[in-house]
């Protein structure tokens, strides 16, 4: 499988992290799976797999600590940019997370980031409109019980 560049974009704080190191599990026109290690050193976790869904504006994680153990999963809700020509993904995170634990528990994260960043002119109003609707899509999906979506449910996957 050939592997394009993926790059991570965050506005808070600014950065642009080259992930294409990953793994590459599964790719088509709508989902990236990937395979990873932490790129900064931490006690809690230290691995995990991701999949970006494309089209929907998700990318859903799962997070697991240095002895394999799962620990939560963490959803992040992005745009994406595609550049054809350079086989080139840009994940951009919309500020807003939900991260839920394995008894169920759900937070939502950093819906503060998204105001600041709002009235910062860092994001455009756009952008923060489709992180608010994404992000109750995606609670709809948590509190209907359909989460993890379907295509992320084939537990190979998830083998780290």
């Amino acid at each position: 499988m050939k592997k394009p560049t993926i790059l991570r974009k965050r506005f808070i704080p600014f950065e642009t992290v080259d992930i294409s190191d990953d793994e590459m599990l599964f790719r088509d026109d709508n989902l990236i799976i990937t395979r990873w290690k932490v790129i900064k050193p931490r006690t809690d976790i230290d691995r995990g797999v991701s999949f970006a869904f494309l089209k929907d504006g998700y990318k859903i994680s799962r997070f697991y600590d240095p002895q394999g153990n799962f620990v939560y999963w963490y959803c992040d809700i992005i745009d994406v940019e595609y550049d054809s020509q350079k086989d080139a993904y840009t994940l951009i995170d919309l500020l807003v997370d939900v991260k839920i634990f394995p008894d169920g528990e759900v937070r939502i994260l950093d819906v503060d980031e998204v105001a600041d960043a709002l009235d910062d002119n860092i994001i455009t109003k756009k952008q923060a409109s489709d992180s608010l609707r994404k992000l109750h899509k995606l609670l709809d999906m948590i509190y209907k019980d359909e989460f993890p979506p379907k295509e992320s449910r084939d537990k190979e996957y998830w083998k780290v």
